[in-house]
């Protein structure tokens, strides 16, 4: 790695470098602001729109009082005595230089300082600290994360006033740098955990996080392609994620990104959702209960439906009502197969609709999916019924990775069943009972919590 290029006393050497490692002439968001400060020639740079006008107004105003008798003998003094602002500080060479510009800092060199004072009175554009839409609480705060990381640390800062909270900023991608903060309780968590979550971190070689937190996920933790299970858990909520930090975890936070990765992940993590903070302990079990109950019937109720219809002697008498009374014009698992394309494709209209036409789009798709695919002899009734049982109950818990996890442990034990009869869904059950056991995560535990070699 080549060795940074030190800041001479010469203002014009640090200009020339400058403007020609930025596109100071072409692009028209990067302002150079020549001026006099103390006798002697001064130079800003920074971006516009991330400066604060009114800060560096102020804080251009008290420079102009300094004097060539008052002036200090180095830009170190010349911070402590001249710049009446809390966030300043002393850069030695270019590399620093440039990496405070473009992240929106101010930079000021002036001639006979062999340093560059940065002058941190930047703003992001930020939208409000709103409940997000995933993950709501019928109790506690309407705040959530946004995608600028210091608001999202002094969230947490908000709501755990202890000294051993401590926040690690790094640095990942060689283009993008973008900040990436540790967060975690020094006197609870594991601290194995932490060293490892930290090396990897920092040994990552990539040029960009281009999409923020999953793209830190793929480099950090490399999955398995055939394992769907979540490795990560993901909150938007700054309450659950300060309950995880008590909890002895670590939270990771990415600039850019509305969300919190929490480290380590098993499967009681991965379905917790907000209400379980908010509730009475026996309340908070019986919903979690719940959530466990109906994501295994997503998984098996559809491919048990099969098994029975074709094996209509092994089905009991009391649950006779069950069998398809109707004519099947399509095989049962094409009519399966067929339905579980279609929900995902009105999910992905529904993403794609504008808020006032989704209201429309919902009733037509219903009426049309619904009774007329049933009358039209597409479907039958009795598989629309359990599809439609599946397509609402993956919205119990809040994971969505997790959700499309268990749709492909379904759709494969729908093939298997279809393909081998009894043999096949003891097959798939064994497939899902192995992906759910052997998925280590990064912690190097599975979602049982039990240690993997």
């Amino acid at each position: 790695m080549p060795e940074p290029k030190i800041i001479t006393a010469s203002r014009e050497a640090s200009m020339n470098y400058m403007n020609e490692t930025l596109p100071v002439k072409e692009s028209f968001d990067i302002i150079q602001r020549d001026m006099l400060i103390g006798g002697r020639m001064a130079t800003f740079y920074f971006i516009d729109g991330f400066t604060k006008d009114e800060v560096m107004l102020k804080i251009m105003d008290s420079m102009f009082k300094v004097t060539e008798e008052t002036m200090p003998a180095d830009a170190t003094q010349f911070a402590r005595m001249c710049i009446p602002y809390v966030e300043v500080d002393v850069l030695g060479d270019f590399d620093q230089v440039l990496k405070n510009v473009l992240s929106g800092v101010t930079c000021l060199f002036i001639d006979g300082y062999e340093s560059c004072i940065a002058i941190d009175c930047r703003t992001y554009p930020a939208r409000s600290v709103e409940e997000p839409d995933k993950d709501k609480s019928l109790r506690g705060s309407r705040d959530g994360f946004v995608e600028t990381i210091v608001f999202n640390t002094a969230l947490l800062r908000r709501r755990i006033r202890d000294p051993h909270l401590t926040m690690q900023m790094l640095e990942v991608g060689e283009s993008s740098r973008t900040d990436v903060a540790i967060c975690y309780m020094s006197d609870r968590v594991d601290q194995k955990l932490l060293q490892t979550v930290s090396e990897r971190i920092k040994n990552i070689q990539t040029n960009d996080l281009r999409m923020n937190q999953q793209t830190l996920a793929e480099c950090m933790f490399k999955r398995k392609w055939y394992n769907p299970f979540p490795k990560f858990k993901f909150t938007e909520r700054p309450d659950t994620a300060a309950a995880c930090l008590f909890e002895g975890k670590v939270i990771i936070l990415v600039d850019n990104s509305p969300s919190a990765m929490i480290l380590p992940t098993s499967v009681l993590d991965i379905i917790e959702e907000a209400n379980d903070y908010y509730f009475p302990t026996l309340t908070s079990v019986y919903l979690k209960f719940s959530r466990v109950l109906i994501n295994l019937m997503t998984i098996f109720l559809t491919p048990l439906f099969l098994l029975f219809m074709q094996n209509l002697n092994w089905l009991p008498k009391i649950f006779a009502f069950v069998a398809v009374k109707d004519t099947v014009n399509i095989p049962l698992i094409f009519q399966l197969l067929m339905l579980e394309i279609a929900i995902d494709g009105l999910r992905l209209a529904a993403l794609n609709t504008p808020s006032m036409l989704s209201t429309p789009l919902s009733v037509i798709a219903g009426l049309v999916m619904g009774e007329f695919s049933v009358k039209s002899g597409w479907f039958n009734s009795e598989v629309m019924l359990y599809m439609a049982f599946v397509a609402v109950a993956n919205y119990t818990q809040p994971n969505f990775e997790l959700g499309y996890a268990l749709k492909f442990m379904r759709l494969q034990l729908l093939i298997l069943t279809a393909l081998f009869n009894w043999a096949g869904f003891a097959a798939g059950c064994l497939v899902i009972l192995l992906s759910f056991c052997f998925n280590k995560t990064l912690s190097g535990r599975n979602y049982l919590n039990i240690k993997l070699n």
